[in-house]
């Protein structure tokens, strides 16, 4: 069995990704149920996500001071959090009506997540490094859709608890741990002797070319979480203008999430004869007409609305595999794991105001609230477009 790991391993990281960022969005999959259940807001869902984020934040800082993302081996750092990262989840089912205690809960469950997703890069990378664009495509995806997984496992349980899509998804990121806890470290990235200290993750920073890849990943992070957070809620004001049950949300929502998968697939296909580069700018972009022109399309039929949500999905995670890969390749090789905790750190940070103003202002603003979201594709592909002029 050991040996079938080891001779692929890219199939074992991407499940292992999957079944451990299934507690990433575990509440938002619930969150018709729940709130009513607890009489809570959008308000309220938009602090519940906001907390997941300040803990990845925190947990990617926590590994960039310590060093610890190129200290120890990749697979029992992630296979470490996956464990924590369930039994946390776990006790936000028994905690969930203490609104502050669930706040905690849910930040330490991001903590856990930074020990899941940004080791799981350095372990594609570290197995797979000849094709890191498009095996960080595949990781991504799995990001991706073990982010669409809660609304899935809602859907598939209507009318049960809304406790037992969360338990699910503890049972799959413990699975994901015994998954990774048995592949082991690849052999293609030097261990780091000794602390590391934060100038070192931030060394790439101070290289132009690494400097303009982050930026344009920046803009990106901007969009993303705040798209998938309002994906419910968009889904939603389709289905009351054409009269259909709300019990739909959660399977919409997870095709229109778990889209992004395939644009996260198709896209490292494509980067393997047209670059990285040329698909995170094509696909920002795509993302970006969509910021622009969604909200002065919404008077249009809701079939159509739901459809154009669908491409959105697609285009709006389809970069972020490609932005890591150009950011592996740009950052100096011994301190790949913090460099990309950084990013990471900085790029999520900004996730952050974006969730927090599209939550707050969606019952004010409605479906306007999209336009709070151009400004990252726009600075985004500014970003790339500097990196390419004469120094």
């Amino acid at each position: 069995m050991m040996n079938l790991f080891r001779r692929y391993p890219l199939p074992v990281i991407v499940i292992a990704q999957l079944f451990g960022t299934s507690l990433w969005f575990s509440v938002n999959g619930v969150w018709l149920s729940f709130s009513r259940e607890l009489v809570l807001t959008e308000s309220d869902l938009g602090l519940m996500t906001l907390s997941v984020q300040a803990g990845f934040i925190s947990g990617t800082l926590l590994l960039a001071v310590t060093g610890l993302a190129d200290r120890f081996g990749a697979s029992v750092m992630f296979a470490v959090a996956s464990v924590v990262g369930a039994l946390v989840n776990a006790g936000f089912i028994l905690a969930a009506g203490v609104f502050p205690l669930a706040l905690v809960l849910r930040f330490l469950t991001g903590l856990c997540l930074a020990g899941i997703y940004p080791l799981g890069m350095k372990m594609v990378i570290a197995w797979t490094p000849r094709y890191a664009g498009a095996a960080l495509a595949w990781l991504v995806g799995m990001l991706t859709l073990g982010t669409a997984l809660p609304h899935l496992m809602r859907g598939a349980t209507l009318g049960m608890p809304w406790q037992w899509p969360l338990a699910g998804a503890s049972v799959l990121a413990l699975i994901g741990a015994g998954l990774i806890w048995r592949l082991g470290d690849g052999p293609h990235l030097p261990k780091s002797a000794g602390p590391v200290p934060l100038r070192k993750g931030l060394v790439a920073l101070g290289m132009p070319r690494f400097r303009a890849v982050a930026g344009g990943y920046m803009g990106h992070m901007w969009e993303l979480y705040a798209f998938w957070m309002l994906t419910p809620l968009l889904v939603g004001r389709e289905l009351d203008r054409l009269a259909l049950p709300d019990s739909l949300v959660p399977w919409l929502a997870f095709a229109i999430i778990a889209l992004g998968s395939l644009g996260c697939i198709g896209g490292g296909r494509l980067s393997r004869t047209r670059g990285s580069e040329w698909v995170a700018r094509v696909a920002l972009t795509t993302s970006g007409v969509f910021c622009l022109i969604y909200p002065l399309i919404s008077g249009l039929p809701s079939g159509f609305l739901l459809l154009a949500l669908c491409c959105w999905g697609v285009a709006v995670v389809a970069d972020s595999p490609q932005f890591s890969a150009l950011a592996a390749a740009n950052a100096p090789r011994e301190f790949v794991g913090s460099s990309l905790a950084v990013m990471n750190a900085i790029g999520f940070g900004l996730t952050l105001p974006a969730i927090w103003l599209t939550s707050g202002l969606w019952q004010s603003l409605g479906v306007w609230v999209v336009w709070i979201l151009v400004p990252g594709p726009i600075l985004g592909l500014w970003s790339l477009a500097a990196s390419r002029r004469p120094a």
